[in-house]
């Protein structure tokens, strides 16, 4: 019976359009259509109903999900996030998409993909390691409940697709490849869970389970690590859209040697299967309440130098150098964690902060092409700037942060209106960790380490750190802090060790033939 969709009706099952009936007394399958099977099968070993995934909610999510639903006829999406596992995902965090230009009509010819792909790549770039967009939501009226599965599934691949083009790290092998679709109705409140699978764009929607459950993330262990940035990329410097595909590349390369290095876990090598608490299968007590981790990460050494790069230039024109401290989290679901999760979504947790820092950036710079001026692009670049700097924030009423970035420029009351317009959620601004990270103008005049706190849920031991900085420059010069006498008498002196080996080869070659 392996891959046949069996449904039960009664007294029997029914297998495509054939019947097939069974003796419930002796537990046996009896074949009465010819044809069906070629022997006698056990019910109880061979008889299996394949159920879909499961998804413990957060009570939050479902609180959050009746307020916004209170429109009536209005068509509502939004994105649904948190963690996935082999046995089921976790929803721990739920926001809506944020409402763009004029009220629209309220149906689903207004769904905007494209904003809803945009606000999806917001909530992604601000969500820590372990945590993820898991799928969509879309409220509707009962009217359109026939025409919403076709939108569900649109939105959920273009998400999919969206999320993964430029990220930094590829999928494995376990990694769950279904993505929740979920339709609520905005009168009866009746909720239809849905899956699909990204990796097969022919998929149809798998029916799923949908369960609240209060403190799903009360429990989840903090990873936390500390890694030092020294990355220089050569580039072409003719724009600053060479230069960002260059870089982009760089990062390709360096984020194969974060993928493959080794994490330790409090100071100790674990095998990847390990269990990450230790726990010999007890569950955890939510009264213990979470657990903190701190990891290492130590990295191979490195496999290809910086000038193997497929930029097109034969010989770079100029270099970035990427160099600080970034402060990284990660967290990991209690169902049993295992030390290679952790690990895995540390390094991710890694990937991910640099890259939208850098893209961020860039953005920047694109959109500020006035300090260009007459000069061209590579008077724009040819200087250091600050990477933004990343901050933290408690999720009200759950058990994790989220982060957000901010440059040197800006202050916390600006991050805390982002929070609001990205994530729907009021933070408030004393409760956002700013100092974990230093910029270059802080440096002089505040002590890293210090920082706002919010509880315990966002408080770290954390080192001193170092400014974040992206630095274009032109070609490297060798030796070029090196006094221009000084460099002409080690010339020379190469020289002369140079000859006196040569002459000292040549005597020993006649030598040689002299004795023969």
């Amino acid at each position: 019976m392996e891959g046949t969709v069996v449904t039960c009706c009664s007294n029997s099952f029914a297998v495509g359009q054939q019947l097939i009936c069974f003796r419930w007394a002796s537990g046996v399958c009896d074949r009465q259509a010819a044809g069906v099977w070629s022997r006698y099968v056990s019910f109880h070993s061979c008889l299996t109903v394949k159920m879909g995934r499961s998804y413990i909610v957060d009570v939050v999510v479902e609180k959050y999900l009746s307020s916004i639903g209170a429109s009536g006829a209005v068509c509502r999406t939004g994105l649904l996030i948190g963690q996935s596992s082999p046995q089921r995902d976790f929803v721990v965090l739920s926001t809506k998409t944020p409402q763009r230009g004029s009220e629209s009509s309220g149906t689903l010819d207004d769904v905007d993909v494209d904003w809803v792909t945009e606000h999806a790549k917001q909530v992604s770039s601000m969500l820590p390691g372990g945590l993820s967009v898991l799928g969509v939501f879309l409220i509707v009226p009962p009217e359109l409940s026939k025409e919403a599965t076709n939108v569900l599934r649109k939105l959920v691949f273009a998400v999919e697709k969206y999320l993964t083009k430029e990220r930094l790290w590829n999928d494995r092998d376990e990694d769950v490849s279904d993505r929740v679709a979920l339709q609520i109705c905005s009168k009866t409140r009746k909720v239809i869970c849905k899956t699909f699978d990204v990796k097969d764009p022919k998929t149809s929607a798998k029916p799923a389970e949908w369960k609240y459950q209060s403190g799903v993330s009360s429990t989840w262990p903090l990873v936390t690590c500390s890694v030092g940035i020294n990355l220089r990329l050569p580039v072409s410097d003719k724009s600053l859209e060479d230069t960002h595909r260059c870089v982009r590349e760089g990062l390709q390369r360096w984020a194969k040697s974060i993928s493959s290095g080794t994490c330790l876990i409090n100071g100790k090598f674990m095998s990847p299967d390990t269990e990450l608490m230790g726990g010999g299968g007890q569950k955890k007590n939510p009264k213990q309440g979470q657990s903190k981790i701190q990891a290492q990460l130590l990295l191979p050494p490195e496999q290809c130098p910086p000038e193997q790069t497929t930029c097109a230039v034969s010989q770079p024109t100029a270099s970035v150098l990427i160099r600080g401290q970034v402060s990284c989290r990660a967290y990991v679901h209690s169902n049993k964690p295992r030390a290679g999760q952790a690990a895995e979504a540390i390094k991710r947790d890694i990937l991910n902060t640099v890259s939208s820092r850098v893209d961020m950036l860039y953005d920047d710079l694109f959109m500020n092409q006035s300090e260009v001026g007459s000069g061209g692009p590579k008077k724009a670049v040819e200087k250091s700037h600050s990477l933004p700097l990343r901050v933290f924030a408690p999720v009200p009423e759950s058990a994790f942060c989220v982060c957000d970035y901010m440059f040197p420029d800006e202050c916390v009351s600006a991050v805390a209106e982002h929070f609001q317009e990205i994530l729907d959620r009021s933070v408030a601004e004393e409760s956002i960790v700013t100092g974990l990270e230093v910029s270059r103008e802080d440096t002089r005049t505040n002590t890293p380490g210090q920082h706002h706190t919010a509880g315990d849920r966002c408080q770290e031991d954390t080192e001193e750190t170092l400014p974040t900085q992206l630095h274009h420059s032109g070609p490297p010069q060798p030796q070029d802090d090196v006094p221009k006498k000084q460099q002409g008498l080690q010339y020379y002196v190469r020289l002369a060790v140079a000859g006196g080996v040569a002459m000292l080869a040549a005597a020993m070659s006649m030598l040689y033939l002299g004795e023969e």
